[in-house]
């Protein structure tokens, strides 16, 4: 009797506290997540639309631009040729390693420096400052940036450097990303999805409308001039690619994508990887945002409408709302709305508008369009972190600065894994288990138990295969798995 009394009491008092405190409450959430669910929406409508037209008329950022072949002048010979600085900045590659490879082409008459630093200050931003520091330098016209695991095909710079040449107004050539292991497994095949539309759409209709765009950290050829103009390298957040896109597009300059052109690299395969690169990624153009926006806005060389396009559409929707909507309203507000039958979410809400929002995003990969439904549940797991990285970067919290290097497998790994046996993994749960993911998923399971029991909103479906989601990576099945080598 105590027990059932003390349960009845329960159910009262969450049934009167229910209507003055927690449906004005969640009614006032879904208004601002269905505000921001609209402007996402209207943001890829209109990146649609833009690319459509880019397509049909061909008019591709490229094509704005003066492009002529480098010729030979059998005079000169290599004096005809503009200086090219090449830097590829390391950070978890064996030193010894690497220069017993630098050695070797330097051997071979290649002009080849190998340069460490005797601190980690600023991360990759402060080594590519210090590598601007260096005596050559100043004998360059140009600097290429490239990660230690992107793969340039030899006519690289004959097909970026024309641009920088010919079109002194240019700043920036930045190139595609090709993924050599999005085969991998499914979290690659995600990722590849992800990526693809940033790079096919997003990308492309920066270059093509106002010549600005995130400058993506590698696989770019800059303006040493430009760079130099725009405040070189800063390590005040953790995106100083972008940070030095926006101030250089500030100064007046342009920048312009090669879709053409695409780089081999390799997208992190293990779920811990990926996590710590999401956080750099997400909460960095927060950081920035919140450092920046003032500046854009006072800024006298840029147009009304570029500063409304790096404010709103490049800054504020897709590194922030779209985060945060994915996370807040389709994992926590909709199913915290079967617990509260008094507040309802609109089916335009509900289902039209993120079903549209998930076809625009899957045209950059056709060849995915069966793992759509696997593609939202991995994206909406994902959103955790976004939005726990988007509130760090917008508030300057503890985690704001952490930086940690996206560890990547390759092939030499592949290989002594494939030619070598494998002891028995020792599973060690702190390291395999996700707190966060398991909270989330359980409360998804229990939303959707009691939508399946008691409720009117249907949701249940959606409810368990989004909890299994969050299980299945709170409990580390997901992502490359690392075994011990003997």
């Amino acid at each position: 009797m105590d027990r059932l009394s003390s349960g009845s009491e329960s159910g009262m008092a969450w049934e009167q506290g229910k209507a003055p405190l927690i449906v004005p409450v969640l009614k006032l959430t879904v208004v601002m997540c269905l505000a921001m669910s609209v402007m996402l929406f209207l943001e890829r409508v209109y990146m649609g639309i833009v690319i459509v037209g880019i397509k049909l008329l061909k008019r591709k950022g490229v094509k704005k631009y003066k492009w002529e072949p480098m010729k030979e002048d059998l005079e000169l010979g290599n004096g005809a040729y503009p200086m090219v600085l090449v830097q590829i900045p390391m950070f978890n590659e064996k030193e010894e390693l690497v220069g017993v490879e630098c050695r070797r082409w330097a051997n071979k008459g290649i002009n080849i420096k190998y340069e460490v630093r005797d601190n980690r200050n600023g991360y990759k931003a402060g080594a590519l400052q210090e590598g601007m520091k260096q005596s050559y330098v100043k004998y360059c016209d140009y600097v290429v940036i490239f990660d230690a695991d992107f793969q340039p095909e030899a006519d690289f710079l004959w097909r970026t450097v024309p641009f920088l040449v010919h079109n002194p107004e240019l700043a920036l050539v930045q190139a595609r990303w090709k993924f050599v292991n999005a085969d991998e497994c499914l979290m690659t095949r995600m990722q590849e999805m992800s990526l693809d539309y940033h790079f096919s759409v997003e990308q492309e209709v920066g270059s093509a409308t106002y010549a600005f765009f995130g400058f993506n950290g590698t696989a770019g050829v800059w303006r040493i001039s430009a760079l130099t103009e725009a405040g070189g390298w800063k390590s005040r957040t953790t995106v100083e690619d972008m940070d030095l896109a926006v101030r250089a597009s500030l100064k007046g300059w342009k920048f312009v994508y090669v879709g053409e052109l695409k780089v081999k690299n390799e997208l992190p395969s293990t779920f811990k990887a990926y996590r710590y690169q999401q956080h750099r990624w997400s909460c960095g153009p927060a950081n920035l945002f919140r450092k920046m926006a003032m500046e854009i806005l006072r800024n006298k060389k840029v147009t009304l409408w570029k500063k409304i396009y790096v404010i709103y559409s490049f800054f504020f929707v897709r590194k922030i709302v779209a985060h945060l909507v994915t996370f807040i309203f389709y994992c926590v507000v909709m199913p915290a709305t079967v617990l509260v039958p008094q507040v309802q979410v609109p089916k335009w809400g509900a289902v039209y508008i993120p079903s549209i929002i998930t076809l625009l995003n899957a045209v950059g990969t056709p060849r995915s369009l069966h793992l759509l439904v696997f593609w939202v549940l991995f994206e909406n797991v994902m959103s955790l972190h976004r939005t726990k990285a988007t509130f760090i970067g917008l508030l300057e919290a503890s985690r704001v600065n952490e930086w940690i290097v996206t560890e990547k497998l390759g092939d030499a790994f592949k290989m002594r894994m494939a030619s070598k046996g494998f002891k028995k993994p020792r599973i060690r749960i702190g390291e395999r288990l996700h707190l966060l993911e398991l909270i989330v998923g359980i409360y998804l399971f229990v939303c959707g138990c009691y939508d399946m029991a008691l409720g009117k909103n249907h949701y249940f479906l959606y409810l368990f295969l989004q909890s299994m989601a969050f299980f299945i990576a709170g409990f580390g099945y997901i992502g490359t798995f690392v075994p011990n080598i003997s």
